[in-house]
């Protein structure tokens, strides 16, 4: 049987969010390869990586993070007012420990994300990273909550995503540098303990960050130092099949993946539109030509300086399963 999967650039309003998105990020609209995201809005001089934009289309999370010595991590917020795109600032619940790795519910009442702040107003240390949540109230977000246990615990957890059943899935640290992607089921009005997926999808070796359908029809993540990948992470996507079971991921290919880690992915809510995360394209020497101290600086504060950036492509027509 052949499945496929069309997945296209992204605009932020369903009809016309392509002419927006254009005019207020100054960004070229995506071709069939991939090209750097809003460059000097969202992706600037510091890395930027997932994004997380409302099932509206009139609010953009994604995380701003430095990384050298000590990391630093905060989520930026942008929003649409009166049809027109604010510049990202710092998100009113965040700005003070390691935020990142935003993620909407699919009504956009909830917003999920990891944070390593402490777990209440009384204690100023920081813990391991957990997944928190944070509900819209009149129209803002309101304080945000850490999820409980089965879902956090005593190890790492990343990359929330979260279906129209209510189950979660997420990165665990399972210990060492391997990761896994896992599931709590949601049933009862409570979670199930924490569930690796199969090994169709969990290997050997570390798998991170899913993007997983909102109906759990596929899942998009990353996997580490597979045979065969074209970088150190490339994109993978298995399918859900009749008898609910998650097929052999494929690996998306050298269209997507490329050099260094490629990470994070997400598709709009219409299920038309990629982004990801990429440690690719960067300048070095030698030069085409002799660089002016002018020249330098202004590469130097430009995206392609080495830290990461969000990438956006017009795919179309990119897997086959037979």
């Amino acid at each position: 049987m052949k499945i496929y999967l069309l997945l296209c650039i992204l605009g932020w309003s369903l009809c016309s969010a392509a002419q927006n998105t254009t005019a207020f990020f100054n960004s070229r609209p995506a071709a069939d390869t991939p090209s750097i995201f809003a460059p000097g809005i969202v992706s600037d001089e510091f890395g930027n990586r997932d994004m997380a934009i409302s099932p509206a289309g009139d609010e953009l999370f994604y995380t701003l993070q430095y990384l050298s010595g000590r990391s630093v991590s905060t989520i930026m917020h942008a929003k649409k007012v009166n049809g027109k795109w604010g510049r990202p600032e710092v998100a009113t619940f965040c700005g003070r420990y390691n935020d990142l790795e935003p993620a909407f519910s699919p009504d956009g009442n909830t917003l999920y994300f990891v944070s390593n702040r402490p777990l209440s107003d009384t204690t100023k240390t920081e813990k391991d990273y957990d997944i928190w949540t944070i509900k819209k109230q009149n129209g803002n977000w309101a304080k945000p909550v850490v999820m409980p246990w089965p879902v956090n615990t005593a190890k790492d957890e990343f990359y929330p995503a979260v279906t129209k059943s209510g189950n979660i899935y997420f990165t665990r640290n399972m210990g060492a540098s391997d990761e896994d992607i896992v599931v709590c089921t949601f049933k009862n009005n409570s979670y199930d303990t924490a569930v690796s997926l199969p090994a169709t999808i969990n290997s050997d070796g570390g798998e991170f960050n899913a993007f997983v359908d909102a109906g759990e029809r596929f899942i998009i993540f990353t996997g580490y130092k597979r045979k065969g990948n074209y970088g150190s992470g490339d994109l993978f996507i298995s399918y859900r099949n009749q008898q609910g079971e998650w097929t052999t991921a494929k690996n998306l290919g050298d269209k997507i993946n490329g050099a260094g880690l490629t990470y994070s992915p997400y598709v709009s809510p219409d299920k038309k539109y990629l982004f990801f995360t990429s440690s690719r394209g960067y300048f070095k020497s030698p030069f085409a030509k002799r660089q002016t101290i002018k020249d330098l600086q202004q590469l130097i504060h430009s995206p392609l300086n080495g830290w990461d950036n969000i990438y956006w492509m017009k795919v179309g027509e990119v897997l086959e399963n037979k």
